[in-house]
């Protein structure tokens, strides 16, 4: 019998409580999430910090301020394992050559796999990225640390292909791009498929029939709500 697909908060309950902030982490795991997806980037002074953008609201760089000088609702890396005790956490790299903070020597990738080793362990983590070389940066650091290759463009094929070649653990296609076949495809070839981002209940439900590995939302208790009315109970 399948597995139950994982519910994972995007950013945390962001339709409840500002994204990727403690507070977002707390409601997900309130509104029935399994895991929590979140953004990281690295400061000047070298700390791993959970936010989406590359600016602050006000327009201010995180590459370019030290982590004191930060508004308060933005999280560490570390505060942010903390609060999602009993979860599961996946963790995107924010790091794409296109970005004003990139970082061609991946020192994020460091510090993102002592962090996993010391709050997580590598049964409740899971690293993604669209950046392949950020991924295989972590992969060489720490090759225990399961990585996901996060994509919104492209022929399936080519996504599984490239996975595979990267040792990489699943997938992270963008919702459009899932079909039945890519799901098949994927895990025949040994791979996860974790699908970002479904807030639309009857897509939900397609994603379940699927029997894709998990979906990632911004609402939580839909997703639990589907998931566990479609989902047989084992016996």
């Amino acid at each position: 019998m399948a597995l139950a697909p994982t519910v994972i908060a995007h950013r945390g309950a962001r339709e409840a409580a500002k994204e990727n902030t403690l507070p977002a982490f707390r409601m997900a795991r309130e509104l029935g999430a399994d895991w929590v997806e979140l953004d990281v980037r690295r400061t000047a002074d070298g700390v791993v910090v959970v936010h989406h953008d590359a600016h602050l609201e006000d327009g201010r760089m995180l590459a370019q301020l030290n982590s004191d000088a930060l508004p308060e609702f933005v999280p560490s890396l570390a505060e942010a394992l903390e609060e999602c005790h009993s979860m599961g956490v996946n963790i995107e790299i924010k790091n794409l050559p296109s970005d004003p903070d990139y970082d061609a020597d991946h020192l994020v990738s460091d510090a993102v796999a002592g962090l996993v080793l010391a709050y997580l362990g590598p049964e409740r983590a899971l690293v993604s990225s669209f950046n392949i070389d950020t991924l295989d940066r972590l992969h060489a650091v720490d090759p225990t640390i399961p990585l996901a290759y996060l994509y919104d463009i492209g022929e399936p094929a080519s996504a599984v292909a490239r996975a595979c070649a990267h040792e990489m653990s699943a997938i992270h296609p963008y919702d459009p791009l899932v079909t039945a076949s890519l799901v098949e495809r994927a895990q025949d070839e040994g791979l996860q498929v974790n699908v970002w981002t479904v807030n639309d209940a009857q897509r939900m439900e397609t994603l379940v029939g699927y029997g894709v590995d998990g979906i990632c939302t911004d609402v939580p208790d839909v997703a639990r709500t589907i998931v566990d009315r479609q989902t047989p109970s084992p016996d």
